[in-house]
């Protein structure tokens, strides 16, 4: 058999670089979730603690670690992935935590996808604001890394298995009578509406005995507080929307997962407390999908400030500051190269 004859050209090799992953845009990645979920009837901040036997008792997810509450959208992101999953403890921990603890998370365990959130200023800004003697501008980011349940682990100190005690039912109302106190806003007993007045910054509510049951007393009183959170003095924020606008919209949404943050922390189950603004939520989620993750950090601050005014006898345990991320909080570098 005749061979074929040579060539000196060759055949145009072919290319094996690996086209590059678009990058996942995690704003709406949450915002999707927290949309279907909506339209579901199910509000992410609000768990059936009570409906599920075994699993973990009302209260705020930690890092099993350094004993941090979670925050923000962390919080929305823990609560529903651990209510599906019926585990018993809110303590949670990324692989190399795990196995800083002497444990390891189990082989074919499933995490949990939870984001860092930060601000970083390109060096491209930072020469542009330098040379026009102005002050450089920021980008927002969020990170995303994964975490594990206690329950998903072995080998781990035998007291991150055991859920933690619940709340005394007898110092549940004393905590939040302290914490309404201590807020310092005026908060004024009577009438039939509950409602915060920021011309004066005051709270009006109804009477306790007025509550189908007395705890909704305390929900509703959350939910005002949190909205006096926002007041110039405090955290300032935007109060200009009128009732029924995006605005007020964006600000019933903050006030609701405050509140729930608020209700959790202090063992009270939390409860929407105004569910006839859900179609108003639907819209804003929509037409902005960072806005559910600005709403619940917001939310975050402004239940820690809350918080934070308790007594140290009565303040919950690991609150406060911002969540921690997997290995470093680095700024991902194609980030820096898109800014």
């Amino acid at each position: 058999m005749a061979r074929r004859p040579s060539s000196s050209r060759r055949s145009p090799a072919r290319r094996t670089e690996a086209v590059p992953a678009p990058r996942v845009d995690l704003y709406q990645r949450i915002t999707d979730t927290i949309i279907a979920q909506l339209e579901e009837g199910r509000v992410p901040w609000v768990q059936p603690w009570g409906d599920l036997p075994g699993a973990a008792a009302v209260g705020m997810p930690r890092n099993a670690q350094t004993e941090r509450a979670y925050s923000g959208i962390n919080v929305m992101l823990l609560w529903a992935s651990g209510m599906e999953a019926g585990y018993p403890t809110q303590r949670w921990l990324t692989f190399r935590q795990a196995l800083a603890l002497g444990g390891c998370v189990r082989r074919g365990e499933k995490g949990t996808p939870v984001v860092y959130a930060n601000r970083f200023t390109p060096d491209r800004e930072r020469e542009r604001a330098s040379a026009a003697g102005v002050e450089a501008r920021s980008i927002a980011f969020l990170k995303q890394y994964t975490v594990f349940n206690a329950a998903q682990c072995d080998g781990l100190p035998e007291g991150l298995y055991v859920p933690p005690p619940p709340p005394r039912e007898d110092l549940i109302e004393p905590r939040f009578r302290a914490l309404m106190e201590a807020s310092g806003v005026p908060i004024h007993i009577g009438g039939q509406r509950a409602f915060y007045r920021p011309a004066d910054d005051a709270i009006v509510l109804p009477p306790p005995q007025s509550f189908f049951e007395p705890v909704n007393f305390h929900r509703t009183a959350a939910h005002e507080l949190s909205h006096a959170t926002g007041a110039a003095h405090r955290l300032a924020r935007d109060f200009t929307g009128r009732f029924g606008s995006e605005g007020y919209a964006r600000e019933e949404l903050v006030a609701e997962i405050s509140a729930a943050f608020v209700c959790a922390s202090l063992g009270i189950v939390p409860t929407v407390r105004h569910a006839d603004y859900i179609a108003s939520w639907l819209e804003v989620l929509s037409s902005d999908p960072r806005a559910i993750v600005q709403a619940a950090g917001m939310a975050s601050r402004s239940a820690d400030w809350l918080l934070a005014r308790l007594p140290a006898e009565l303040a919950p345990e690991g609150a406060g500051g911002p969540d921690e991320g997997d290995e470093d909080d680095e700024i991902p570098a194609d980030m820096q190269a898109a800014a």
